[in-house]
């Protein structure tokens, strides 16, 4: 039954920024709640890619400003404002188109003062960004600068080469491991030992955190096969292509891409995706 929820089940997240919400809609949802944070979110000890990027911008270098995260965009912001004053930062952007990859970095503009030239739109993944710049911006021959997050977005700069622009990526921000991994060790021993049903993913480096460590452990093979017996569950198709590019399945993606959606439509669907596993 839906209203049963979770029913006891062990469901695993590797949330870290709201790692105690994440517990708490867990056991809202009738679940037995392990959460294990994945990320640790470091600035980067040289800025100097953002700085150089201020520097052509104020030169009126960029014909295109891709926003990729909300703190991402925040950050950049707080970086060229280290060096620029706000008016001048307002000039430079005045004439740049701003694009921003859904409802997080359009916040952190307003916040910041600017209104977004162009909103990607659900489900915000690198190809909706690029049909959107098809679509309104077309970027042949313009030079387009990437707010990158975490890891650098490969597939989104070769289309935005392939399309003929001359490409600026702007690290801002990375991930690491959280220096203490057992919790995630913890984790990754009961899914090994079966004893966990499901694992919801809300974020695409947390998955590449999960299989770096798996990795290291030298689990890569019973990993697999034990997610292949629970349900693995994905806040959307960000998360979820990573999670295939790993050679993993998912069993699950939410009808919005909210974190309290994904947990309360999982619980309802959990045991007929379980029941499926088993029979087959």
């Amino acid at each position: 039954m839906a209203s049963a929820g979770f029913n006891g089940l062990t469901v695993v997240s590797f949330e870290s920024r709201m790692a105690a919400e994440m517990a708490r809609l867990i056991e809202r949802h009738s679940g037995k709640p392990l959460v294990t944070p994945s990320l640790r979110e470091i600035p980067l000890e040289d800025n100097s890619a953002a700085l150089q990027f201020g520097e052509q911008l104020m030169r009126g270098g960029f014909d295109v400003l891709v926003l990729m995260t909300g703190a991402g965009t925040t950050a950049l912001f707080e970086i060229l404002h280290s060096r620029y004053t706000t008016s001048a930062v307002a000039a430079a952007v005045k004439n740049t188109v701003l694009v921003a990859r859904g409802p997080k970095p359009v916040a952190a503009l307003k916040a910041l003062g600017f209104q977004p030239t162009l909103t990607v739109p659900e489900p915000n993944t690198w190809m909706d960004v690029v049909s959107t710049l098809d679509a309104s911006r077309p970027v042949k021959g313009l030079r387009v600068a990437v707010q990158e997050y975490g890891v650098t977005n490969r597939d989104l700069l070769e289309a935005l080469r392939q399309r003929g622009a001359h490409v600026t990526p702007v690290p801002i921000y990375r991930w690491a491991l959280p220096e203490d991994t057992a919790p995630m060790k913890e984790a990754l021993r009961q899914i090994l030992a079966g004893q966990v049903q499901v694992v919801l993913i809300t974020n695409a480096a947390q998955f590449d955190h999960m299989m770096q460590l798996v990795e290291q452990e030298g689990q890569a093979v019973p990993f697999k096969q034990a997610c292949g017996r629970l349900v693995v569950a994905s806040i959307g198709p960000t998360a979820s292509e990573r999670i295939r590019s790993h050679g993993l399945s998912v069993d699950f993606e939410p009808s919005h891409g909210k974190m309290g959606i994904l947990v309360k439509e999982t619980s309802e669907q959990v045991h007929r995706l379980l029941s499926k596993k088993r029979t087959s």
